[in-house]
């Protein structure tokens, strides 16, 4: 595998990336939520055909968790 050089490496962007017609733009409009943080869960597919929404399963995790404190509650 040949190493490239950082010389070599063109770093122009393209002729068809035209920063003028770019309206609007603002560098770090999502600074802040990236910062924050993000929780993603993937579901596995059949379990996912279960619940519709992400309303659905955290409906669903928040009552097996109060189950599973009140079971540990009672033993």
């Amino acid at each position: 595998m040949k190493r490239t050089d950082k010389s070599e490496i063109n770093d122009e962007l393209r002729v068809e990336y035209d920063l003028s017609k770019m309206e609007g733009a603002v560098r770090g409009k999502y600074a802040q939520r990236y910062k924050a943080g993000s929780n993603v869960i993937v579901l596995a597919p059949d379990v996912a055909k279960v619940f519709p929404n992400a309303e659905a399963a955290n409906e669903a995790l928040r009552l097996l968790i109060s189950v599973a404190k009140s079971s540990r509650r009672a033993s």
